[in-house]
């Protein structure tokens, strides 16, 4: 009777024990998954099977978890320095956007030590052996060239490994601050010439538009002095043939006389009228009028002469 307690405690602690071991194995039993991921199980280290999302079971210290994979598009950015065809230094930023391909995750996992590393290394063979074969401008250019041939180059060289290029992208471009300096000069002079060219064709239109209005303008007037001239003229033909008609004994070369002199003070009258001419110095006494008529009797006897003279011919 007196070790009856003692046995009820020792098969106490027993059962106790023997829980607490089930549930230790349980635990270790049990594998949880979580979505876009997956465990590499090896049974005594050798690869046994690849658990999927979800919850899955192992034999506990015969299996284990070998490994875990992360199977979302990762990113990977990479700086290169290289140098181009006409001997220019540029860094590059190279980003690239790669997965674990969920059929070939024992290859993921057991091929490459470092992948990360290991396409580092892709992307730097890959650049260095394309830039170089183009100049600066063909740089900035044809970088989507370069990227896709990067990224085949590699899917090619990962995809035996279990890797999946997704895309490539070459993200900034940078040459030498001095190189940078040099292009922003050139940019501005062809900016300022193409200015410089762009206001002489204005100016040039200008010119032109103006010496065409100028032209036009000459021509216009020129047709508006002929017309008067014309008007003037069919005037005067329209006096003299009145005159003629009401005075008979009076000749042509009189009426022309009349008409000129007529022309002369209303000249006057309007040099007189217009406030805005200047100062005009005219001789007008008695002897100048006298000179004046003289000289138009004079004319027009010489024309009647020489007219009478061809008529003679």
């Amino acid at each position: 009777m007196e070790n009856q307690p003692i046995e009820l405690l020792e098969g106490l602690f027993g059962s106790i024990f023997w829980i607490f071991v089930f549930f230790i194995l349980l635990v270790k039993s049990i594998v949880i998954v979580k979505e876009q991921s997956a465990v590499v199980i090896e049974r005594l280290g050798k690869f046994n099977r690849v658990a999927n999302p979800g919850i899955g079971f192992i034999i506990p210290f015969i299996d284990k978890k070998a490994g875990l994979l992360n199977l979302r598009v990762q990113q990977l950015d990479v700086e290169i320095e290289t140098k181009t065809k006409d001997d220019v230094f540029v860094h590059l930023q190279v980003s690239v956007q790669y997965q674990v391909s969920k059929t070939k995750i024992r290859e993921a996992y057991y091929s490459l030590d470092n992948p990360r590393n290991q396409i580092a290394s892709y992307v730097f063979d890959d650049v260095r052996a394309e830039v170089p074969k183009l100049e600066l401008d063909d740089v900035f250019a044809r970088k989507e060239d370069i990227a896709i041939a990067v990224q085949q180059n590699i899917a090619e060289s990962m995809g035996d490994y279990g890797y999946i290029i997704v895309k490539a992208l070459i993200t900034d471009i940078n040459p030498d601050a001095k190189v940078k300096e040099s292009m922003n000069r050139i940019n501005a002079a062809k900016r300022e010439k193409e200015a410089a060219l762009e206001e002489g064709e204005a100016k040039k239109i200008k010119i032109i538009k103006e010496a065409e209005a100028e032209a036009e303008s000459k021509r216009l007037s020129g047709e508006g002095i002929a017309q008067q001239r014309l008007e003037i003229v069919r005037g005067f033909k329209e006096s003299v043939e009145d005159f003629k008609r009401s005075m008979d004994n009076v000749t042509h070369e009189e009426i022309m006389q009349f008409v000129l002199m007529t022309q002369y003070f209303d000249t006057i009258k309007d040099v007189g009228a217009n406030s805005k001419n200047s100062s005009i110095l005219i001789p007008h006494s008695p002897g100048g009028l006298k000179d004046f008529r003289d000289q138009i009797i004079q004319g027009t006897y010489i024309g009647g002469e020489m007219n009478d003279q061809i008529k003679d011919k």
